[in-house]
């Protein structure tokens, strides 16, 4: 069967030819407008991180959002559903900053003790950027979101689970490895968590990184004497 135009004649190959054209050219043009978006998702986030991580879900208006991205309104709302959802990503980004170069170092050491040893040293060592982004991301958000965001306190929740497990999971081995004493490793964990983060909060607000200093000192001496001889 072929289809007629005027005087030329178009062939069933010659139609598909240009039916497999088109279609490349709207995949083609979904997939760029895919790239295009994912990386304006990016900016916005990368953007507007250490904003919400400083002000706050409830301190953080539309208004910070399109000034610190030069963006209108629509083109943020465009890429997320709402200030939640640039909220959440901005947690997960901010968490990251903190934890990535830590969790890298980790994994570069055989036993428990040197493990846990380059987990405080990493906040001895880059307390600064800490601080200038506006402090823990989990420790903030946690106290912004635990009455009305349960989004974001979700996500605060997973990630502090996400964090224990692992501690616990070095602890468990190091005693597996005959590395480590006995010892309740689900409270040494929170206690780990606990001091540095409010170590963190208590040197910010104060100005005071010796807090912070000292609290890692007692951390590590703790450590060491949960060490086999």
């Amino acid at each position: 069967m072929t289809e007629t135009v005027g005087q030329h004649i178009k062939t069933p190959l010659m139609i598909n030819q240009k039916s497999n054209k088109l279609a490349h050219s709207y995949t083609v043009e979904y997939i760029c407008s895919m790239v295009r978006s994912e990386k304006t998702r990016q900016f916005i986030i990368e953007k507007t991180a250490s904003i919400f991580n400083k002000k706050g879900y409830i301190g953080t208006y539309l208004s910070d959002l399109t000034n610190a991205t030069g963006l209108t309104k629509g083109s943020i709302y465009g890429n997320f559903k709402d200030k939640n959802e640039v909220a959440v990503e901005a947690f997960k980004y901010n968490f990251r900053f903190q934890s990535e170069q830590i969790l890298e170092k980790i994994n570069q050491e055989n036993n428990a003790i040197d493990k846990l040893l380059v987990f405080l040293n990493r906040y001895r060592t880059a307390f600064r950027p800490i601080f200038n982004n506006g402090g823990c991301a989990i420790l903030n958000t946690a106290v912004d979101a635990d009455d009305g965001n349960d989004l974001l306190k979700e996500e605060v929740i997973r990630t502090i689970h996400n964090w224990h497990k692992r501690i616990v999971s070095i602890l468990n081995e190091g005693m597996k490895q005959n590395e480590l004493k006995h010892l309740d490793v689900e409270t040494f964990s929170y206690r780990m968590i606990a001091l540095v983060e409010g170590s963190i909060m208590l040197a910010k607000t104060l100005d005071k990184p010796e807090i912070l200093m000292k609290n890692i000192d007692f951390l590590e001496a703790e450590i060491n004497q949960i060490k086999r001889n």
